[in-house]
């Protein structure tokens, strides 16, 4: 992983991150650190978000058709999707067996890193769902 310098923004960024549970988008994110640096830009957000998840110290979140998003948690877990509204939660680890990367054998390739991502409806758009509100979008 590359080394890279602690820039006053980069630490703003990654704290205004850490403190939330909610898998922001980059555009969420930039809001809240907005209000405490009121001229950083939208691409200067993103530049360090993408640069702060090469050298691990956040997470890059992204599932087919999903807005990317970023998690301030680094310790290793999975997630589940909302197929309706999109929210994205974390999955407690006592609800799936853990696969230690170096237990899986694949030919042809070396495995790195283990990642399992979920689908579902979240309880708010299945209440909907159950009501007939809403329908659940196709993968």
């Amino acid at each position: 992983m590359p080394k890279t310098r602690m820039t006053n923004q980069r630490r703003i960024i990654l704290e205004e991150l850490r403190k939330l549970h909610t898998h922001p988008t980059v555009d969420e994110l930039y809001a809240l650190v907005k209000t405490r640096m009121p001229h950083i830009s939208l691409g200067t957000v993103y530049r360090n978000l993408d640069l702060l998840a090469e050298t691990g110290k956040v997470v890059k979140l992204s599932s087919a058709g999903n807005m990317r998003r970023f998690d301030g948690n680094t310790a290793p877990h999975h997630h589940i999707f909302c197929k309706v509204c999109g929210r994205v939660a974390d999955v407690p680890s006592s609800a799936f067996p853990s696969v230690p990367r170096e237990s899986v054998q694949i030919p042809g390739f070396t495995v790195t890193a283990v990642r399992v991502e979920y689908d579902g409806l979240c309880e708010a758009c299945m209440t909907r769902a159950e009501k007939g509100e809403v329908q659940e979008q196709a993968s």
